[in-house]
């Protein structure tokens, strides 16, 4: 669980730094557009109110603080229960420590701040998202990959027969 608490710590940290950075030294709040290495990185200003992409939009920001929270808690008392390895507590904690920056976000502001934004080959990528969902996304991820079913394989079998 040390893994675990580190990767989401360092996760969280890392989300917020950047936000600020972004948003408040470099101005984005205000000026709404910096390109970075364009049309493959920039950064634009964005306000997300829902859960991701915008969808849900119209839900309670409680709601979706409650949602967060109690995802936060379940996957926390998973990997506590059941210890997968030092890969399963790494992506458990990315996802936590985003999903937990994301929260801090919408207690602060009332809706996540995004920021980054990726265009190529002539598409271009009207969503914006932030650090914290890189890191939900690579944690969810990781999780899939790298957690085993704990249970014994004939008691596995046996609840299949029944």
């Amino acid at each position: 669980m040390r893994i675990f608490g580190i990767a989401a710590f360092v996760a969280f940290m890392i989300d917020q730094i950047s936000k600020y950075v972004v948003i408040h030294m470099m101005e984005l709040a205000r000026i709404r557009s910096i390109d970075v290495l364009p049309p493959v990185l920039n950064f634009r200003y964005g306000e997300n109110r829902g859960i991701n992409f915008g969808l849900g939009g119209d839900m309670s920001q409680w709601v979706l603080v409650l949602l967060a929270l109690v995802i936060c808690v379940a996957v926390t008392v998973w990997l506590w229960r059941s210890p997968q390895g030092r890969w399963a507590a790494l992506s458990g904690g990315l996802l936590v420590g985003g999903a937990l920056a994301n929260v801090a976000d919408r207690l602060i502001y009332g809706y996540v701040l995004d920021f980054l934004n990726n265009s190529c080959c002539g598409i271009n990528n009207p969503f914006v998202y932030n650090l914290a969902d890189v890191f939900i996304f690579a944690g969810a991820i990781g999780l899939i990959f790298f957690t085993s079913d704990s249970k014994p394989a004939a008691k596995r079998r046996g609840k299949k027969g029944q």
